[in-house]
């Protein structure tokens, strides 16, 4: 697949989502941005705006299996990864496999979870493997988690602890649509979902041909040191108790390639990475404590030291 073909076939995935989720192209672009560099995405937003409707949309344009869990506090790890089961006609144990064995997962309100469950994914998310009763299974390709969490300040919520928000490649709001977004939404829902109608536009393989083509994406030298004088900003930062990861910087650059991508082109541009940082890196850092009172942000925090940054010619 040449990536020309590559944008079209993008296009064409964007475009059928959007028949379901009205309005939020840009958000229906970075939830393809991390498929295509092959990680994760985290949905944080009020209840209603279309967070678990998108993940299933999503699955059926790309025509792969998917699995939802409904994240619980009284959820298991074993409800997630599977369970070995004792045979008593074979007196062996037999693996039953959990939903996280699936192409496209939906972490349904992952953060009502207690942290143990949270932590069942950890694994899978990072290593595309799963370990119960030490044997290790493999999970299927693509693999992709579409995880949506309420706001901190709603009851009954468990916050995400940092190792697992690390293995998001890209945290983004859905927000409110606009009047006439939502008046489209409503009439088109009158007399039938539009996600029953909804037909895939592309297959399980064409997406790993997707993520093969965009890891061939030309990145230049300066671009690579414009992305780490931003991860080492983050760190020298007095305003961060707590810098991005080296896994940041890995996650700029793969998400930077996949947009580059998206929109045809082999060769990443300074733009891609712009667009790119605030999602990517401000649910990677933590504030001071001083930070904290002053009712700043981790996203304002990269914002100001991204438009700190030279930009690279």
């Amino acid at each position: 697949m040449e990536f020309q073909a590559a944008a079209v076939l993008c296009g064409q995935i964007m475009d059928n989502v959007e028949r379901v989720i009205v309005g939020k192209r840009e958000v229906i672009e970075r939830t393809l941005v991390a498929m295509i560099a092959g990680g994760h995405i985290l949905f944080e937003d009020v209840p209603g705006v279309g967070k678990t409707m998108l993940a299933r949309a999503v699955a059926r344009t790309i025509g792969c299996e998917f699995s939802r869990i409904q994240f619980t506090p009284d959820l298991l790890p074993s409800d997630v990864t599977g369970v070995s089961i004792y045979d008593q006609k074979t007196s062996e144990f037999r693996f039953r496999h959990g939903p996280v064995f699936t192409n496209i997962l939906l972490a349904d309100e992952v953060n009502r979870a207690t942290p143990r469950t949270q932590s069942s994914l950890l694994e899978g998310m990072e290593e595309r493997q799963v370990t119960v009763d030490g044997i290790t299974h493999e999970l299927p390709r693509p693999f992709m988690v579409i995880a949506t969490e309420n706001p901190i300040e709603y009851e009954g919520v468990y916050p995400l602890p940092e190792s697992q928000l690390d293995r998001f490649l890209i945290r983004q709001k859905i927000g409110y649509p606009d009047r006439a977004a939502e008046k489209e939404v409503v009439v088109r829902q009158l007399l039938r979902h539009p996600i029953d109608a909804l037909e895939p536009v592309a297959s399980a393989e064409a997406v790993v041909e997707l993520q093969q083509v965009a890891a061939q994406c030309h990145v230049a030298d300066n671009l690579y040191d414009y992305v780490l004088e931003l991860v080492a900003a983050t760190r020298a930062s007095e305003t961060l108790y707590l810098g991005a990861s080296p896994r940041g910087t890995l996650a700029m650059i793969r998400c930077a390639q996949a947009l580059a991508t998206i929109r045809g082109r082999d060769y990443v541009e300074p733009d891609d990475l712009k667009q790119l940082a605030v999602a990517i890196l401000a649910h990677r850092v933590l504030l001071s404590a001083e930070a904290r009172m002053g009712d700043l942000t981790t996203a304002q925090v990269v914002q100001e030291l991204l438009d700190r940054m030279p930009v690279p010619v």
